[in-house]
């Protein structure tokens, strides 16, 4: 096998690896984050969705499976990423600070029984935080998508998904696969 080869399978060999092991701690968790948004939804809520860099793109990625579709043709779902509004982005980190980029949209968006994702691999960037502790203060129910510790979002999350790896890009991978497992369980469960 050539070193590029080695490269790939021992990759490939820790992504399984650590989506063998998230399976295993997080099954019950991820079933009880699933039933959330099932009962956001039929009582007529949203979700919302926050990240950082790569968690950025996965926020804006699991909002465009619920808005548009995922496997099954059905009507949307109401779902936002706030990552997506450059304008107000830039202004609230110019007008208020970049730790309140998400808060104040949270704050102009949200509503009691809406349920608010948060992902971060790490679990201590401080927009995420203060966006959760917004949440909690209105009614919003969170789950916060993370790895390592689970960081200070451990402590204010409703649901913590805490991957249990310390590799970025891995953790990042089974957010993934969790966003996608939570569309189709939302998506089936509404298809009824």
């Amino acid at each position: 096998m050539s070193e590029l080869e080695d490269l790939f399978q021992r990759r490939f060999d820790e992504s399984i690896g650590a989506k063998r092991a998230t399976a295993a701690a997080l099954r019950p968790s991820m079933a009880i984050a699933a039933q959330m948004l099932i009962d956001a939804y039929r009582s007529g809520h949203k979700a919302i969705f926050l990240g950082n860099g790569g968690s950025a793109a996965d926020a804006q990625h699991m909002a465009a499976e619920l808005v548009g579709r995922f496997l099954y043709e059905r009507a949307p779902l109401p779902a936002l990423a706030l990552t997506t509004n450059s304008s107000a982005v830039t202004a609230i980190a110019n007008d208020y600070g970049y730790e309140m980029v998400f808060a104040r949209q949270v704050e102009a968006l949200g509503v009691a029984g809406d349920v608010l994702i948060g992902l971060s691999t790490s679990g201590n960037s401080g927009n995420i935080v203060e966006a959760f502790l917004l949440a909690r203060s209105r009614g919003i129910k969170t789950i916060a998508l993370t790895g390592r510790t689970g960081g200070r979002l451990a402590a204010i999350s409703d649901i913590l998904l805490n991957v249990p790896c310390d590799d970025t890009p891995r953790i990042q991978e089974c957010h993934t696969l969790i966003g996608h497992t939570l569309c189709e369980a939302v998506e089936a469960a509404l298809m009824d």
